[in-house]
Order: structure tokens, then sequence, then C-alpha cells
């Protein structure tokens, strides 16, 4: 790595940081101070402001996949779903395109609503079809509205012509809103970020799922083409695809569960969006959120470094349908 690079990254998470102040709604606060300001929930587990929405929301929060997209896992499901209610996650995602996800936090959510913002997704980018997939995404999870509908995996310009045209998705998501039966609108994409920052340029939406992780750094990244976009307007900012799907753990890379989170936590998001397979891992991503402390500039840059030989299958996203 050459001083330049290392001064680069220095700059560029002053300034991230700096702007940000680690969930982009920290006002005038020092970096440090906003760090120090992360708030233990009841259970323990650290919390920070979803951007303009003020919901404070889990430094972790479960994603609608791994267990909660296989069909048969009935029971896993919802010991996995209770497990991380009770241990303090207050934030969930799911999406139509994620299998049976909806039907089993459902089957919770019909006595735990109350306990969590919910989150889900519409993939179709017409109007009437995301009305229809929000109609059925209600029925599912057990509730009159969500907290949040999102525009699921944007990931070229022609999608944003078509969510944006006259009978596109962006009307639904309005109307839906008006109507009550969601709170606020968000977008998502792990493809372009350039595609994502045309989107959140073209429309004020609350909150932005996207793609980060130490892998980011090399090609086309979140982490510099849209994160301190998102910041700068003050979104809710989820991260996802935190570990790939397992594809950020190498041998000569990372190797930890840790690194991992804590990596991704140092940026400012307000949240990191896992899937969990097994009680023990969710047990161990609480435990890691829970201890959180931020990673030095240096230690960022080494994380990075260490992806530099492989970040090309641990992005395998992007080619993602």
């Amino acid at each position: 790595m050459t001083t330049r690079d290392t001064v680069s990254r220095r700059n560029f998470f002053r300034k991230i940081l700096g702007s940000a102040l680690v969930a982009g709604i920290a006002g005038k606060q020092s970096p440090l101070e906003a760090i120090a300001q992360i708030r233990p929930s009841a259970a323990s587990l650290p919390s920070r402001v979803l951007g303009k929405t003020g919901h404070r929301v889990s430094l972790l929060s479960l994603g609608g996949q791994a267990t909660l997209e296989e069909e048969g896992r009935d029971d896993d499901a919802v010991a996995i779903i209770n497990r991380a209610i009770d241990l303090g996650v207050n934030y969930l995602d799911t999406a139509p395109r994620y299998g049976p996800s909806e039907i089993y936090l459902g089957s919770v959510l019909k006595t735990r609503r109350k306990e969590v913002f919910l989150a889900s997704k519409t993939h179709d980018r017409t109007y009437d079809g995301s009305m229809r997939l929000l109609e059925k995404s209600l029925k599912r999870l057990q509730t009159d509205h969500l907290d949040l509908w999102q525009l699921h995996n944007v990931r070229t310009q022609d999608d944003i012509d078509f969510i944006f045209a006259r009978e596109g998705a962006i009307h639904a998501l309005e109307k839906a809103r008006e109507q009550g039966a969601v709170r606020y609108l968000g977008i998502t994409g792990h493809r372009d970020p350039i595609v994502l920052r045309n989107g959140i340029e073209r429309y004020p939406f609350d909150t932005i799922l996207m793609a980060l992780n130490a892998a980011e750094k090399h090609e086309a990244s979140f982490i510099d083409q849209l994160l301190p976009a998102a910041v700068e307007r003050k979104m809710g900012i989820i991260a996802m695809k935190v570990v790939a799907r397992g594809k950020i753990f190498h041998e000569r890379g990372l190797s930890t569960m840790e690194q991992a989170v804590r990596y991704v936590l140092t940026l400012p998001v307000s949240t990191a969006l896992i899937g969990i397979s097994t009680l023990k891992e969710l047990e161990e991503n609480v435990r890691i959120a829970r201890d959180f402390r931020p990673y030095t500039t240096e230690d960022m840059a080494n994380l990075e470094a260490l992806t530099g030989s492989y970040f090309a299958d641990a992005t395998w996203y992007k080619q993602l349908w």
C-alpha cells in the first residue's frame, strides 16, 4: 500500500465519519462523540438512529434470507425470529422473493408486531404489480402496515426510468404511504452504486439498503461511490452483504465474523442486516454487536488490503439477477 493510498483512506474516513457521524444524523458532534451516543436497548443491544425516520434501530438486524427463506424450516425460522427479538433485534427485513420468509415472520408478528420495525420490498417496477405485491405481503406478514417499503434490487438505469414512469412503482410507494399501509420509503440494490446514486438524487427516499463489506473498496465501490451521497442526505443506511454469504472469508483474508461485522459497523451505517442459519450464529452476531468498538482508519485499510486478492469472488452479488 502506498503512502498516497493510506492518506486517501484516512481522508475518506475523516470526511465520511465527520459528515455522517456514524449514523448520518448526529448533528455537530465529533465522530467519537457520535459513537459514544450509541445507546443500549432494554436487551443491552446498542442502537443508532435510522436516518430521517427517527427510529432507533439495533446495530444488528435480522434479514429474511438463510433459514428464513428455506421451505420446511418453520420451527427453526420461528425460533430464530423470536430469539432475535428477545435479544433486542428490532429491525426485521424481508421480501416476497425470499421464499416463505414473510410467512415465517407473520407467524411471530401476529403477537409481537409492536416490538419491531418491519421492512419488506417490491421487485415489480409497475404501480399495479407493486400494489398487488404489497397486498400479499401484508397478508403473509399478518399486519396492516409496513414500517418501510422498499424498491428491491434496483440494478440498471432502465430500472430507474421504469420506476419513475407514469405507471411506475414509485407511485405505488407514494400511494401506499398516503393510505397508511406503509410509513417510510426506501431503495435497495447491490449491483451498481451509480444507478442507486441516481435514484436517491432523483427522489428523497427515507432509507437505502446497500452492499457494504471490506471487499467493496476495490471496484465499483458502494463505499466510495454511494455511501457519501446517502450520508449527505441523512438517510437511514442499512448494510447488507456483510459477509457476502461467507465469501468475505478467505484463508489469506478475513477470518472471523467479528472482523466482518466490526468493519461494516465502523462505517456510517444505521444497522448491519444479516441472514441467520442457526441460533448459534444469532447469538454470536448479537455478542459482536453488543461489544462493538470501532476500528481505526489503519485497521480498516488493513482489512480492505486483505481482500485484495479475492474481492471479485467476494462481490459475486453484483452479477445476481
